[in-house]
Formats: structure tokens, sequence, C-alpha cells
């Protein structure tokens, strides 16, 4: 439930903190006091559309704070939460957003910036708002059929889960032919191409690492003869007369002889014995590489060519030799597929066929139970609406079924609620017949219905019962205390009999301090709200009779509010 709403600079507010208690919460007061605003405030928490217009005149920005306390562990709110990586400890959930002079809006749940998108569907699992204008569910018929299943309860619920899982796996396969069967022209094309490409990468049997290879040999031949200068100097120098060789030679046996002498020099000699037979070894090896140093003009030719060939591929199909080939892979597979596709169509077909054929079964399913459903909820509706004084309306939910093979998310029903108002006229759809008080009455007698199913934390009524009076406004006013039982109720009302059904009365008013309008709100209770009862009994001055009538009001709304509790 909302349990606390803090309100600053918003509209003619400049501070406002009020608290919520379970059950049925009234707000009244003169008309332009400031009532709809806290609604509207309320609805931007759950992400409505806000805009610099609600700032308080003068002030930087209006921030608006909500604290909603959940005790059922299973409610969906936190499901919610959970995959957005909100927490919600000991089920706390705070809404916070502060609008701008810009317009821009900063959102928070419980500390954690979010996006409206994120609040508006936090909001929706929270808070259900209903104007005297704004019969949502109601007034669009694609919502009917959620407003059937849900009346339908836990046997749909179960039917419609394995229904889905079906529809899934048709749409994604549906999907895949109507995708799978384009223009026969570019198929052709993408064959050829395919078939070209890889004929092309095929030819020219590439393998891993061949290019550093090519480049290496294409260095040294085009480097032929630095090279082979270079190794003949180098030879030269080590194994010529009168070189490092002999020299060194000549130093190894002068410290052999030496060593012979003092043994402490016998480490310098193995040191130079080393170098010489390493010097020797080397002179060998270079006087080997020499010898078969040959020079090919053609061979540089071939690689060059050769490495030309591997710079266009890679323009072509990857950046490197392993893309090259991942590509070929990739467009050999495709290619096969696209020469056998028509034989791959038709399995593919042939299991869309069956699936369809499942689907049909389960839809069929959801519609024996809708059916059932639609009869039970009519009767329910048809005693809502004589407690609420519609005697001669009938309601009547339409299920008709989409032309075969036409399956949606929800089966191939379609479900739209007529009612007719009048004895002698026909049924007709709800949105075409109902008047505002109608629709308002009809939308108590379903909430009514609905409020033990829908797990929304609060219901916020705003002004739904303008236009009636009596006996009408008595069985509103009971309605309304009725859906309080199972959720939190808050209500802007200005009939009496809805006042007096309150478990809380809040009285806003609009007052003038320092030449500024601001609104306050005031929680009534013992004499205030006989006062205050009396004032909207009367319109105008209370008197000794309107006191006496607010008082049996309020006394009457007690036993029935004993009443409805023991139902």
């Amino acid at each position: 439930m909302l349990n606390e709403l803090t309100i600053r600079n918003f509209a003619i507010i400049e501070h406002l903190d009020v608290s919520f208690r379970k059950g049925l919460t009234v707000l009244t007061g003169e008309t332009g006091a400031g009532k709809s605003i806290i609604i509207d405030a309320v609805q931007l928490l759950a992400g409505g559309r806000g805009s610099q217009g609600f700032i308080r005149h003068g002030a930087d920005k209006a921030e608006l704070e909500g604290l909603f306390l959940i005790e059922d562990a299973k409610h969906p709110v936190l499901r919610t939460l959970e995959s957005f990586g909100i927490q919600a400890d000991e089920g706390t959930i705070i809404l916070r957003r502060d609008i701008n002079a810009n317009g821009k809006s900063v959102c928070r749940i419980n500390g954690k910036l979010v996006t409206i998108a994120i609040m508006r569907e936090v909001g929706a699992s929270l808070i259900d708002i209903h104007g005297q204008h704004e019969n949502q569910e109601l007034m669009h018929e694609r919502r009917h059929i959620h407003l059937l299943d849900q009346f339908a309860g836990k046997e749909l619920e179960k039917a419609y889960q394995s229904y889905s899982e079906t529809y899934s796996n048709y749409a994604k396969l549906k999907k895949k032919l109507e995708t799978a069967n384009e223009n026969e022209q570019q198929i052709a094309q993408r064959i050829d191409l395919y078939s070209f490409q890889l004929t092309e990468i095929n030819n020219a049997n590439l393998s891993i690492g061949e290019e550093e290879e090519l480049e290496d040999e294409q260095r040294k031949l085009q480097n032929f003869s630095r090279l082979y200068e270079r190794l003949n100097t180098a030879y030269e120098a080590i194994s010529g007369d009168t070189h490092a060789l002999d020299w060194v030679g000549a130093a190894m046996s002068d410290l052999e002889d030496a060593s012979g002498v003092d043994k402490k020099l016998s480490p310098h000699y193995e040191a130079v014995a080393n170098s010489f037979y390493s010097l020797q070894e080397t002179g060998y090896e270079l006087k080997n590489v020499i010898d078969d140093l040959e020079f090919d003009p053609a061979r540089l030719d071939a690689v060059e060519e050769r490495l030309a060939l591997l710079i266009s591929l890679k323009r072509k199909y990857g950046q490197t030799i392993e893309d090259i080939l991942l590509y070929r892979d990739k467009i050999a597979d495709e290619l096969d597929q696209l020469i056998n596709r028509d034989e791959r169509l038709h399995a593919e077909q042939v299991k869309l066929d069956q699936i369809m054929k499942d689907l049909e079964v389960e839809a069929e399913e959801l519609s024996i139970i809708r059916i059932e459903a639609a009869k039970r909820l009519e009767k329910a509706i048809m005693e809502q609406l004589q407690q609420l004084h519609m005697e001669k309306a009938s309601f009547k939910v339409m299920i008709t079924q989409k032309k075969a093979n036409e399956f949606d998310i929800n089966g191939y029903d379609e479900v739209a609620f007529h009612i007719s108002t009048n004895v002698g006229e026909p049924l007709k759809p709800l949105v075409a017949v109902a008047s505002g008080g109608e629709l308002s009455r009809l939308m108590l007698a379903l909430k009514t219905i609905f409020s033990k199913h829908q797990g929304v934390t609060s219901i916020i009524f705003d002004e739904v019962d303008t236009g009636v009076s009596g006996r009408v406004a008595q069985a509103i006013a009971e309605k309304i205390a009725m859906v309080a039982r199972h959720s939190q109720v808050l209500c802007i009302s200005h009939l009496p009999q809805v006042a007096a059904m309150a478990d809380q009365h809040y009285l806003i008013k609009k007052e003038v301090k320092n030449e500024r309008t601001m609104t306050t709100i005031e929680n009534v209770h013992a004499k205030e709200r006989t006062n205050e009862l009396s004032r909207m009994l009367s319109g105008a001055e209370t008197t000794k009779l309107t006191l006496k009538h607010a008082e049996e009001l309020l006394l009457l709304a007690a036993e029935r509010k004993k009443t409805l509790h023991k139902t």
C-alpha cells in the first residue's frame, strides 16, 4: 500500500506530507482546492507524463516521493524490481521523482536512478488510477480479453502457459519460412555469387602462415646481391688467410702452452678454445649457405604474384587468411542451404503444419475455458449492476473466433464487452453505449470482482461518482468500500455517502498566505468529519438538520461496513 506521500513545489502545493492507511481513504474539499493535484502527483510517481508546468511558480523544481509497503512476498512488483537489479528490503519501495525547470525528470527507485519507462513498469504494479473520463481498460476492446482471462483464473492460466510456449515455436518457425521464401531471382543471384566466391577461395589453396613465409622469401630474393656480398665478407673475415680463425688459433696455442706452466690460465685457454671451435663451425655453415645461394628471377615473380593474389582475396573476404577461410566455411554452409532449400523448406513446412494442429487444439481449449468463464462473469456483473441500480441493463461477453489458422498470442478468440442499458435496446459495444455515469458504475462492478485477483497495491478513484445521487450514490459508496477490502483505495469524491464509508478522511483546502495560494491537507474525524459531511450535503451553510443528517449517514455507514466485512 501507499504509506507516505511527500509533495514539494508541485502546482499550488508548496509542501505536503500525508500518511495513508489500509482500507478506504477519501479526499474531499471544495472544487479547485487541489484534490486532483494530489492524484496527479501520485500518477507522476507511477511514471506519468510530466512537464515544467507542474512546478510551483518561483521554484526551481518539483519534488515527489512515495513510500510503498509490500506485505506479500510473492507480489509481482518484487520480481519486476529484481529484474532491474533493485532491492526492496523488507518489502519497502520508495519512488522519487524530481521535475526540473527544463522539463526533464530525475527518477529513483529505492535510491537507484532509473528511466521513466522502468518507473512506469514498476508503478503499473503498484497503482491503478481511474478518473471520471479514464476507464482505460473498459474503453479499449483489446483489453477485454485480458480482463476475462484474469477472471477465469488458474485453470486458464495453466492452459495459456502451454499455448504460449507452442505459439512461440509457431511464430519463430513461421517467420523463418517467410524469410526463406524470398524472391527467386534474389536467391539465384546469391547462389551464383556464393558459388563464384567459393571457387575463387578454394582455387587459391590457402594455408595459414603462408603469407608470412612468402613475405620472408620475397625479402631475401629482392636483396639477393646484398645478402650474397655480406655472407662472403663475413666468411672471409672468419676463415680467410690471416683472419679471425688464424689469430684465434694462434691465441689458443699460446694459452695452451702457458697453462702448462700456470694452471690458473686453464679457464682462459678453454674459453678461447671454445670460441675457436665455434667460429670454425660457423665458417663451415656460412660456406654451405653461400654455396646454396642461387638467384631465381622467375621465383621472385611467382612470390610477388602470389602475394598480390592474397592481398586481393583479403580485400574481398577478410583481413587475414584465417578470416578468409572462416568466410569460405560460412558461405559454403549458406550455399548448401540455398541449393537444398526446397527439401529443407518442405520439412519445415511439415513441422509448421504439425505445430499449427497442436496450436489449434490448445487454442480450442482456451476458448472453451473462456466461454465458461464468460458465463460466470456475465452473471457476476449482472449481480453487481443490480446492486448499483442498473436493473434494466444487460451485459454480455461476446467471444468470436478469427478465421482458420489465424492465431495470435491470445489464441484465436476475440473478446468484447457488450451492454444494453435500457429494456428493448440491442446489445452494443460498451464504448458506444454507456454514458459516463454508467461507465463508472460498470467499472466499479468490474473492480469489485477483479480487485481480489489483480494484486495492485493501491487503487485510486478520481471523481468516478460524479453525476449520481440518492440510492445510486449509496450503492457506489458501498462498492468502493467493498473494493477497499482487498486493496488500498484512495478516492476523491463529492458524495457524502462515499465520504461516510471512509476508513480515513482527509479534507483538502486552498488558502492564501503571504499573497500566495497554497493547498493544505487536514485529517478529519469526530466532529470535524460530521461538519465536512454536513457541508457536502448542504452545498452551502451547515444547519442543525444537515448536521443531524451527517451523523445519521455516519452511523448508517458504520453499520453497512460491518455487514460488508461479514460477506
